[in-house]
């Protein structure tokens, strides 16, 4: 796992709290995630992860609570959620025909970190390979300010080198704005970078991985 980090925020008011939820076989489980940490997320194909995450982000009906420092989910409408509770799925989706059309402000955008040039966002969606819509669906997540990260398998689609790359810039952004990330990883190596907790399902129950 990664080093602890004493000077990251420690306000609990920016902590991601799951309480109870259940979701299709998934047993009610608690868990939290503190501000500008990393809980890395494994288990089985077909074990509910990505399902889990959908709950997270009100997309997939559950029982149980999500918090988001003192924003209850239930009570938060779900647009707004949403924006707060970011959910970067592993096949994402692209609804205008340019990149720059799913970005709040394509010139206040950062490409180069991941290897783009600001000419991407007039780039057409249809021309983009696997590899760089990944990287272009977290650019646009990060790029709409969330307060929380829910990524489903984000460098599943990219060479080893550039996983590396993506890993480092956002854990940077992560540990800067404070934002508590449940990361879906199968990947064990990726998981000792990256984490500073690790849960697997089995069966039916999430259990922390020592």
């Amino acid at each position: 796992m990664t080093a602890s980090h004493p000077d990251l925020p420690t306000d609990t008011e920016a902590a991601l709290r799951v309480v109870q939820v259940a979701v299709g076989p998934l047993q009610p489980t608690d868990f939290s995630i503190a501000p500008g940490r990393v809980t890395a997320l494994s288990g089985p194909s077909g074990s509910g992860k990505s399902r889990l995450l959908r709950a997270l982000a009100d997309l997939d009906a559950h029982d149980g609570e999500v918090w988001l420092g003192p924003t209850c989910q239930s009570r938060t409408p779900a647009h707004q959620w949403r924006r707060r509770v970011m959910l970067v799925p592993a096949d994402s989706q692209w609804w205008a025909d340019t990149v720059g059309e799913h970005l709040p402000d394509p010139a206040r955008v950062d490409w180069a970190p991941l290897g783009f040039e600001p000419a991407v966002a007039d780039w057409q969606i249809s021309r983009l390979s696997s590899g760089e819509r990944q990287r272009l669906a977290l650019l646009r997540a990060v790029a709409h300010g969330p307060q929380a990260l829910l990524l489903d398998e984000p460098t599943a689609n990219l060479d080893a080198e550039t996983t590396r790359q993506v890993e480092q810039w956002l854990l940077e952004l992560i540990r800067t704005h404070g934002w508590p990330t449940l990361w879906v990883s199968h990947d064990r190596a990726q998981v000792e970078r990256v984490a500073d907790h690790h849960l697997r399902i089995d069966g039916h129950t999430l259990a922390e991985v020592a």
